[in-house]
């Protein structure tokens, strides 16, 4: 089975700024309330350590492969159990500039394998909930650092 969580947010700052906010995961414990750490470089292939909080559910961590980098426009990942197929995540991060000081932000999860009909529910509340807060915040950081 698969199931897509999908959110977008309009952020008043350029795509530059609103990447060099999502790719400085330095920065990520002091303004993201989702996406709580992320260690590694944002490069394809490479395996990042990435630390999220839903909202109402427990941290976990996870270290997901770096599938696609466009500079300034997408950077995706995957993750996955220890067995291929029982729960897989590909995670995606998109900017479409919409003018010089405008950006959409688009912020999706592709779940696929056998658990995501067992995990649907949470999925589509308490992972969603997070993205729209990792969104707001950084839409907020973003016009901030403007």
């Amino acid at each position: 089975m698969a199931l897509t969580v999908r959110t977008e947010i309009e952020i008043d700052a350029p795509a530059a700024r609103v990447w060099d906010v999502l790719t400085d995961f330095d920065a990520f414990p002091r303004w993201n309330p989702f996406i709580r750490r992320i260690d590694g470089v944002a490069s394809e292939r490479m395996r990042l350590s990435v630390k999220i909080q839903p909202p109402g559910g427990r941290a976990m961590t996870f270290r997901p492969t770096v599938l696609r980098v466009e500079d300034g426009r997408l950077l995706s990942w995957r993750g996955r159990t220890i067995i291929p197929g029982l729960f897989d995540g590909e995670h995606i991060f998109e900017l479409e500039p919409l003018g010089h000081d405008r950006t959409r932000f688009v912020h999706a999860e592709n779940f696929r394998g056998l658990l995501v009909p067992l995990l649907a529910r949470t999925l589509r509340t308490n992972t969603r909930a997070g993205f729209e807060r990792m969104n707001a915040a950084l839409k907020a950081r973003a016009e901030r650092d403007g």
